[in-house]
């Protein structure tokens, strides 16, 4: 019988994973190796040459199998990283992007410049991740996250658990702003981010296999023109913040102009801005409050 170690594994998946054409096929591979080893992607290169057994092979040839059908890595193995932070992740959740690391960041940095507790209200939170991420990493914050899905703050649960912020986060079931009841959660808020549905019905059929038959649809899509979340909170967001306050959101890259029409059509925003990502398209809306 063939000997496989983990170096020679490794390069083997690699490969494999780049011939079926999976996206990031040398992060996939050592993902699928750390959970079935039971070791630390590092550790996978201070132990190269030690030999993978048999059963542990068996376990791998089998995810490899389901991976390479473009079945998502990280529901294979139930978790995934997000702003340097383990993320339970399953089939009722979006899987965290880098681009929303970016959200996470710009809310992170305008609640370092106010003074006192913060009040944060995520809409949509899915998995939790930016919940999770501005809590971990702003400990003044009491954030308010809701979803519609019940399923999907059950995993917005067990991660707010496995990070230990059950004081800082509360979950609420319902659709976007229904859940909160003003006075008793909170009167207004300082900061709303949101990572929302916004694939259009075009968009979606477009979507690669990994995403368009795995993640759950009610996390993607958002009508003909995948705008009809954003005209549901722009609806009721002026009510729910304070003076000064921000409101941050994750956009698609076409749908910068038509969601800051919309926001300074409102009136009540003194500034709205379209932030970029590394590819250099539009990906996050920023709209600051009036002091008035």
């Amino acid at each position: 019988m063939e000997v496989w170690t983990v170096q020679k594994l490794l390069n083997w998946i690699t490969d494999y994973f780049t011939k079926a054409s999976i996206a990031d096929a040398r992060l996939s591979a050592e993902m699928l190796m750390s959970e079935v080893l039971n070791k630390q992607r590092i550790q996978l290169y201070t132990d190269f040459e030690e030999i993978v057994p048999k059963p542990q092979l068996d376990k791998l040839h089998s995810l490899i199998k389901r991976a390479a059908a473009n079945e998502p890595v990280a529901y294979l193995i139930g978790r995934t990283e997000f702003y340097s932070l383990e993320i339970f992740v399953n089939e009722h959740t979006l899987i965290p992007r880098p681009e929303t690391e970016q959200l996470v960041e710009k809310a992170i940095d305008f609640l370092r410049t106010r003074k006192n507790k913060q009040m944060v209200l995520d809409l949509c939170t899915g998995s939790g991740c930016i919940a999770v991420a501005i809590a971990k990493n702003f400990p003044a914050a009491d954030i308010i996250a809701t979803d519609i899905c019940e399923s999907a703050l059950q995993v917005a649960a067990k991660n707010i658990e496995n990070h230990h912020l059950n004081e800082q986060i509360k979950l609420l079931q319902g659709n976007l702003f229904d859940p909160v009841i003003p006075q008793l959660d909170t009167s207004a808020f300082d900061l709303i981010v949101s990572n929302p549905p916004y694939i259009s019905t075009e968009e979606f059929e477009k979507l690669d296999k990994n995403v368009k038959d795995y993640e759950p649809k009610l996390a993607l899509l958002a009508g003909d023109e995948g705008l009809d979340v954003y005209k549901k909170i722009a609806a009721q967001v002026n009510q729910f913040l304070k003076p000064d306050a921000q409101l941050i959101m994750e956009i698609g890259y076409k749908q910068g102009p038509s969601v800051k029409d919309m926001l300074e059509n409102l009136h009540c925003f003194s500034e709205v801005k379209i932030i970029k990502d590394f590819q250099r398209l539009d990906r996050i809306v920023i709209a600051k409050k009036s002091s008035q």
